[in-house]
Formats: C-alpha cells, structure tokens, sequence
C-alpha cells in the first residue's frame, strides 16, 4: 500500500485551518476584549493555538490512516480516521483521472488526483495529494490496466497532438468570451453601493426627464456589457492558459490553466456527445468551440470539495479554433460531418416573434403600472420600440434550429446567442422522448429529445429536435428508436465475433445463407473434428469457459459493468449504497402535468440492453 506524500500534512492543515484561525483572531482582538480585556483576547489566542494543534493532529491521523493500491483489477483506496472505509474501483468504470495543482501546490510539488465515474454524485476517488510525479504515474498506470496492459514496461502508446492553442489564439478566445453571470452581480453591487455614495457625494440627477431616463438605462447596458467582456475575457484566459489535446491510444488527454492546473483524460469510449458551439462574435469570425461529453463529471471540474461544477456536464476539447478546424476533429473522433439540417415549419416564425412581442408587452405593463404609483416619470412606452428587434429575433431563431438523421448520428442545432450542434451516436440514445406543451399543440408542433446519460434533459443538455411537425415528430421518434436498435444489434454482433475471434472459434460469414451451410457444413465440422482431436480436446473446454462467460455476463455485468447507473466501486462503508434506485426506470406513458404532454419511448430499448448488459452500460451508459 502507498500513502500520500508527506508534505500533504502541512498543506491540508493551513488549508484547513486559515479560515479558523482568521475568525478566531479576528474575535480575539475585537469581540475578546469584551470578554475581560486583556485575558479575553488572550483566551482567544490561546483557542487559535489549541485549534490549530488540533487540526493538525487530524490531518497527521488521515495521513497515516489513508493507504492505496493499485492491483491487477482495480485501485484500492483505505481511509477514515474515525470510520474506517475501504473502497475498490474498477478500472473499467474509471471514466477520467483528472490531475490539479493551483499555484501553492505547483510550488510544493504536489497535486490532487480526481477519479471520476460515471453516474456517480460526487468524485468517487481523491487523493488529496501525492506528489505531481506519483500523479503522473497513476493516471498513466490506471490507463495501461484499462487496456487490460500487465507488463510494467510495456511502451506508452504514440502521443498525436491534435490542438494547441497560441497566444494569439487565447488572446482571440478572450476577445469573444462574454461572462452572462455578470450582468446580476453588477446589479447587485450597483444596487447596494450607489445608495451609499449617493448618500456622501451632491450629484444632480435631472427629474422628470424621458431623455436623461433613457440615456441612463442605456449607459447602464453599456456598463453591464463592458464589465461582463471583460470578465469573460479574464476568466477565459485563466482557464484556457498553455492548452494542449493529445491522443494517447484510445484516450484524449488535456492541459490547460493558469491559476488552477489541470491534465486530465477523455477516454474516447466513453464519449456521450460532441457538441460545436458558437456565438454570432465567434460565427462572423469564423470560430467554434468543441465540447465533449460523458457520462461522468467534466473533465477537469472539482466535484469533490465543491468547487467544481455540480453534476454532469462538458468540458471543451477544443475551446477556440477555426470552425473547419473544429468540424475537421468532430469528423476524426466521430466519423461524421456538419449534414443538411431540416428545420421547424415556417409558420413557427411566428410563433417566436409572438413569444417575443409578448415579454416586451408584459415589460411595457409593469413599467406602466410602475410609473402610475411612483412619484417619477419613468418612460413606459420604450419596450415597444423593441418590437421590430422581436420580429428579428423569432427569425433567427427559426433559422438556427433544425435536426438532421445522418448514418450513425442524430444531429440537433439550436439556439442564436449560444447556438449548440450536438452529435449523438444513436448507440448512445437512452431514451427518446416526445413532448408537447399546451402552447405547441395549438401549433401543431412537437418537441423530440434524445436523452443520453451524459446529459440532462431537465436543464436543456439532450440533443432536442424543438418545434417539428406532429406526424415528423412522431415518424423521426420511431426512426430514433429503429436505429437505436439496429446500432446495438451491430455493435453487439462484432463484439461477439471479436470474442469468438480470441478463442480460435471462425463465425459464419454473415453474406452467406443459412442454406449453404446445412448438412455439408455440419460434415466439414465432423471431418475437421476427426482430422485434429488435439483441437477438440482444448477447444471443448474453451467453448464450455466462453458459455459460461457469457452466462456470467448475462448475470452480472450489468451491474458490474454500468459505469454509468451504479456505485463506481465495492465501499464497505455502510452509507455507500450505490446507486441501484437508478436502475428501477420506468417507462413513462404520459405526462401528468395540465401544461403539456409527452411520450417517451424506451422500454424496448432497454429491452434490448437487457440481452446484453455490456450494452444497457457502455453503449448506452446511465440515466
């Protein structure tokens, strides 16, 4: 078993304890005195002390207490100072090795290693922290016993660089970042400091003013705009500083950061779905962005000390490059281009444009109802001028959207401001639902989303076919879930070839009809079986292992091998009970809601999956 590295006592102690000590200090030399004066803040001080040794001693005890192991099958991993816990991983449910240092720790050479699983609620494996080269050697070791590698020097797979991005390159992924967070925080802070200096400073404000009221609001806009550039462009910089995508084998790694370092890895396997996105800076200059998905945490993100992002998501594989570029990586990865997307109906423009008009409506009212009770005039009637801008908006946004059925792939595109083309290998459809709200049935029209396990339907993350005629929807719905089939059934009859194909066994050609086999083949069995009975012999007990392979696989891979619904490891810690809730889906039939309705095919998929667990797990991963 290995520990930690030594030096992680001291860092996880002031980690720990900086806030503590500060609060406490804090008290002792403001709020102690009040408590006896002098000996109250120097009980405060002498709390601070007992505090910090007491921190220290806990993180002396985990240090000694945490052990791990990485064997044959799985990485073991021992901790618990007060309740013991002893946690076994698979390697083939490990889904990335995510390796961060921010700078304290690149200066004492140590970093955290992150082992993420599909389906799982929170980073299944830490190790908080190891040295940066002990680092380096888990994650490639947990990629070589991934493929199933058992000699220690066997040579590392060729690295290809696919992507690095220049200086220039970053500068322009900052000019054309925008940072939507930032409009409600400036918001706030204007609203909480400008009463208070307006309190200190004599600034004459006109009244009554319709002019000075507009200029006001729109220098306000700017205001808003400028910082929110300007925050994107900061935090795009920090976040993408020194980025590199390599392939190592049958895996995608990537470095990036500049505060905050991470490397990690994308196993290629695993990818849910690829997604290009834009905005109209980046479309007019002809830039993209490329994301990845799987069915873990992103890659990179910190799920364990929350500092991360919450739950599922994507990381960007490339964060900015020309978009033949990005189109070219998604056709290498994936082996499919950007098709001729079918849109919604024309009608539907007006539908956006109605949509819109009637938020601007909606604000005119509030303003109006606002400029009746305040004592100020407050010019109600500029949302209307806005109304042509609507009638533009609701066709570009009609414009933008469109699904496409291509070879291997469903392929959505949606959304203007953040326009989204997702790719999604139909293997990897989990569930395809067709909704209707009350608004698009008067419209006539329907919405058909693919759900996958690397996304979340509730929050917009499924690729979405929106605002489709009600017979379209209804034939691409059953086309989704006849492909869907189709891909399972092929991808689970070269696996069993590949299988027949390690144990010497030659399948029938698939071209060839039954009829041509018959009694003849049976006779070339017979007369191969009496010229080589040495063959017999060892192919008997070959045969009778691979049945029995297969009834094990039947019987249990499905939990084993469910990266994607179960606990990513065996946890002897009684509070670990997986994740099995997950796997008691039920087909819905319809939606209870008054507002809209919906029908979701799934249960002969999963059907399907049934037949063979490796494909309820890896093809299609978890809800």
């Amino acid at each position: 078993m290995t520990r930690l590295s030594p030096l992680s006592v001291p860092y996880r102690a002031v980690q720990r304890s900086a806030s503590i000590v500060f609060a406490l200090a804090f008290f002792a030399f403001t709020g102690g005195t009040a408590f006896g004066g002098f000996l109250g803040g120097l009980g405060s001080v002498a709390l601070v002390g007992v505090v910090v040794i007491a921190i220290a001693g806990y993180e002396l005890a985990y240090f000694r207490r945490f052990e791990y192991e990485l064997t044959p099958d799985t990485l073991d991993i021992r901790s618990g100072v007060f309740s013991r816990r002893n946690r076994e991983i698979p390697y083939r449910r490990i889904q990335n090795v995510d390796i961060s240092r921010n700078v304290a720790q690149r200066l004492v050479g140590i970093a955290a290693v992150n082992l993420e699983t599909a389906g799982g609620g929170e980073t299944e494996g830490s190790l908080r922290f190891v040295s940066y080269e002990e680092a380096r050697r888990i994650q490639s070791e947990v990629a070589r016993l991934k493929r199933g590698g058992t000699d220690g020097d066997a040579p590392e797979p060729e690295q290809e660089l696919l992507f690095e991005l220049t200086p220039r390159e970053l500068a322009i992924v900052g000019a054309l970042s925008f940072d939507p967070r930032l409009p409600g925080l400036v918001f706030v802070f204007g609203s909480t400091v400008f009463p208070v200096v307006a309190s200190y400073v004599d600034v004459p404000l006109p009244a009554g003013s319709a002019a000075a009221a507009g200029a006001g609001i729109v220098a306000l806009v700017l205001l808003v705009a400028l910082v929110s550039w300007a925050a994107g462009f900061a935090s795009a910089v920090v976040n993408y500083y020194g980025f590199r995508l390599t392939r190592v084998g049958d895996e995608l790694q990537y470095e990036r950061g500049l505060l905050q370092r991470y490397n990690g890895s994308i196993p290629l396997d695993k990818l849910q779905t690829l997604t290009i996105e834009d905005n109209p800076l980046k479309r007019r200059f002809g830039y993209a962005t490329l994301l990845v998905e799987t069915a873990g945490y992103a890659p990179g993100s910190d799920g364990s000390n929350g500092s991360g992002r919450a739950g599922r998501g994507s990381e960007a594989a490339i964060p900015l490059a020309t978009r033949d570029r990005v189109l070219g990586l998604v056709a290498d990865l994936e082996g499919v281009e950007e098709p001729t997307f079918e849109g919604p109906p024309t009608r539907i423009r007006r539908r956006y444009a109605v949509r819109y008009s009637l938020v601007l409506g909606a604000a005119t009212l509030a303003l109006y109802g606002a400029n009746r009770f305040l004592p100020q005039e407050i010019p109600w009637f500029v949302p209307l001028a806005l109304v042509p801008v609507a009638v533009v908006a609701g066709a570009l946004q009609w414009r933008h959207r469109g699904y496409a059925l291509a070879e291997d792939h469903f392929v959505t595109r949606n959304g203007f401001w953040k326009r989204e083309m997702r790719f999604v290998p139909y293997y990897r459809v989990q569930t395809v639902i067709e909704r209707r709200t009350i608004f698009q049935r008067r419209w006539r029209v329907s919405t058909v989303t693919a759900d996958t396990a690397g996304s979340i339907s509730l929050v917009g993350g499924d690729a979405t076919a929106v605002d489709i005629e009600v017979a379209d929807a209804a034939e691409l719905r059953e086309t989704l879930n006849g492909r869907l089939r189709e891909a399972l059934s092929a991808r689970r009859e070269a696996r069993q070839q590949s299988r027949q194909a390690a144990l010497g066994i030659r399948a029938a050609e698939p071209d060839r009809d039954a009829d041509e086999y018959g009694a003849e083949s049976v006779a070339d069995a017979e007369n191969d079986v009496s010229e080589t009975p040495e063959f017999v012999e060892e192919a008997e007990p070959a045969a009778a292992e691979a049945a029995e392979a297969e009834d094990v696989v039947e019987d249990t891979d499905d939990a084993d091998d469910a990266d994607d619904t179960d606990d990513a490891g065996t946890d002897t810690d009684t509070d670990a009970d997986g994740a099995e809730d997950d796997e008691d889906e039920t087909e819905e039939t319809g939606d209870p809601f008054i507002w809209g309705e919906s029908v979701e095919s799934g249960s002969e998929e999963g059907d399907e999956n049934a037949d063979d667990p490796e494909e309820s797990s890896d093809e299609r991963g978890a809800i």
